[in-house]
């Protein structure tokens, strides 16, 4: 059970999309695809708008620090090794099995997060 839960939410994107593509084969549906040129076009345009609008989200105040843009790109990363560096230790320590199965958890999740959706979209690509 251990390593089913490591692996598996790094699974759960292409089993969805796998899922998604059968039921597309038998539907015949299209999905959320435009119909028209029209359609297609307000889809371009809304997509545009969200992208903007999450950069905007996303920027800071002019003259912030440059170790504040660092840190800000690179969190993710520090936290992931945190999570994996508290993983190890409390293995090697003999820590409880609740809290050894919890940061197993997190771990996996973690890992999912960083490389799971390039391991994917590389996986995707081969299968064309």
């Amino acid at each position: 059970m251990g390593w089913f839960s490591l692996i598996f939410p790094a699974l759960v994107p292409a089993l969805t999309d796998g899922l998604r593509s059968i039921i597309g084969k038998f539907t015949g549906g299209a999905g959320a695809q435009p119909q028209n040129v029209e359609e297609a076009i307000r889809m371009m345009e809304a997509q545009t708008a969200r992208v903007q609008a999450l950069a905007a989200l996303d920027q800071l105040p002019d003259g912030a620090a440059r170790w504040v843009l660092n840190l800000r790109g690179s969190f993710r990363y520090l936290m992931t090794g945190g999570v994996l560096a508290a993983t190890i230790v409390a293995t090697y320590v003999k820590m409880e099995t609740p809290i050894l199965l919890l940061l197993f958890d997190l771990s996996g999740a973690s890992m999912s997060f960083i490389i799971g959706e390039r391991m994917y979209l590389n996986l995707r690509g081969a299968s064309k």
